[in-house]
């Protein structure tokens, strides 16, 4: 059996629940792996100690009353930096925001500790969330343990490390543009990518903003898929002016096993070059599918071209940028932009051209956005989930020089962007598609290497119950060694 902090948050659960742990208990001993190895790693940035074990005390009296409130109560958990905890900063690495002291928990964090989880602290990020690093001014940069040299990936960097070290058991992220799914992939744990809108935002929010932006959702993270599907039966739902006449009812997925899956395999794209080491994982899993999926297809995607799907990502994705932008930028992306030759597609020509971005041409690209969406729809019909990379390759070094889309990365031998690999994350998130990240084991390198479950909108528990059977019946969390 692994170690008591290894252990999955349902089966802490359930140990508690045996009376074979207490919540003090479970809480020391991801105490003891923050004390030993955050130095190093610098996972963990804000704690509230004192606040956790009066929590933990708590659970452990109504767990001996056999009275607990929820499936995780007494579990051990931490946040990303950017949520709202009461009492503690929300900085999301910035120094303009080192005094943003929160009023009150976000309403992902409160469906979470209403049910028992006992949080101790919070998750270093990038400076504003936008990087696959997690590195900033605030708090400093965070390591991966499966080599320290190396990115945990971003932005819920720190959130991916203190799962796969054993500081904390489930975890509270966000996604825009594999957010979620990229630091899962990097440290080899397991990450929900919920549809767009499913779990509430509110508290996710830098002052001065009431609406969430257009894409970003909130979802789990945690060491187990089974861990993924009892978070999202407690995240799902509206909240606030929305739940007064809209109720959230995810499907059930309908699939008991393999055998009843019909599965797309996507490995590679002209748009984002996967590194070999991280195609031949997922061509491992194929194979290993082969003869035990109801049908599975390498060559079938949805109607529309890698190219197209990938410029209508960046083009929106870009332009959630500008709400904060002012008015000065604004005219020079304006002016920058008309300068642009047509046929231009480079990255830095399609993030100008979307901070220049009229409402017209917004609402054009939106139109576009939605015609893919449903036509995703339609290829769902067809096959329950595509299976695909989340990212170009395992975790890259540590590179703080320069801005993001200046950076590159080494793919099969060559040198390109940190940017095209985007391709990966907009795949489902620009269409508000569910994704699963799950773990597949090491490649050659001896790095974590991981596949997205993309399935239809509102379809997150069949991508979850996929996950769940890889888990059961192929490859699982690894603890990285020395942890």
């Amino acid at each position: 059996m692994p170690a008591l902090h290894y252990r999955s948050a349902l089966e802490m659960a359930r140990l508690l629940r045996a009376r074979k742990a207490s919540a003090v208990e479970l809480l020391e001993n991801c105490l003891n792996q923050y004390a030993k190895h955050n130095d190093a790693l610098n996972a963990v940035v804000v704690t509230d100690i004192a606040r956790a074990k009066r929590a933990a005390t708590a659970s452990d009296k109504r767990l001996k009353k056999g009275a607990p409130i929820g499936p995780f109560d007494g579990v051990p958990m931490t946040a990303k930096e950017s949520f709202d905890w009461k009492g503690t900063p929300s900085t999301w690495g910035s120094p303009a925001f080192k005094e943003n002291i929160a009023a009150s928990d976000a309403a992902a964090i409160s469906r979470l500790t209403n049910a028992g989880a006992v949080i101790y602290g919070k998750t270093n990020v990038p400076l504003m969330l936008t990087d696959w690093q997690s590195f900033n001014e605030v708090y400093g940069t965070t390591n991966n343990p499966w080599d320290v040299t190396r990115s945990p990936g971003g932005s819920s960097g720190g959130s991916a490390v203190a799962l796969a070290t054993g500081m904390s058991a489930l975890e509270i992220g966000s996604d825009i543009g594999a957010s979620i799914r990229n630091p899962a992939h990097y440290c080899g744990v397991y990450g929900h990518k919920p549809t767009y809108g499913v779990v509430p935002y509110t508290g996710h929010m830098l002052p001065g903003t009431v609406m969430p932006s257009d894409i970003t959702v909130a979802g789990p993270l945690a060491r187990s898929a089974r861990d993924l599907s009892a978070m999202m039966r407690i995240l799902a739902g509206t909240n606030g002016v929305e739940a007064r006449g809209l109720n959230v009812a995810l499907p059930a997925a309908t699939q008991k096993n393999l055998k009843e899956f019909r599965v797309a395999v996507k490995l590679n794209s002209a748009v984002s070059e996967v590194d070999q080491p991280v195609q031949d994982k997922i061509s491992e899993l194929a194979d290993f599918l082969r003869r035990r999926v109801k049908k599975i297809s390498l060559e079938a995607q949805p109607a529309f071209g890698d190219e197209e799907a990938y410029e209508n990502f960046i083009t929106l994705l870009r332009a959630t940028a500008t709400r904060k932008m002012s008015d000065a930028d604004y005219e020079s992306s304006v002016s920058k932009s008309k300068a642009l030759a047509p046929d231009d597609k480079s990255y830095v020509a399609m993030m100008t051209r979307a901070f220049a971005l009229s409402h017209r041409d917004w609402l054009r690209a939106n139109e576009r956005r939605h015609e893919m969406r449903l036509l995703w729809d339609q290829f769902f019909n067809d096959w329950d989930v595509l299976l695909c990379p989340a990212a170009a390759s395992t975790a890259f070094l540590h590179d703080q020089v320069g801005e993001r889309h200046e950076r590159f990365i080494d793919v099969n031998g060559k040198r390109v962007s940190t940017i095209d690999q985007r391709f990966w994350a907009g795949y489902s998130c620009n269409f508000y598609l569910p994704s699963t990240v799950a773990p597949l084991g090491l490649t050659p390198q001896g790095l974590p290497s991981g596949v997205q479950i993309i399935t239809r909108q509102y379809g997150d528990y069949t991508s979850l119950r996929f996950a769940e059977l890889l888990e059961k019946e192929y490859a699982g969390f690894v603890p990285p060694p020395g942890y």
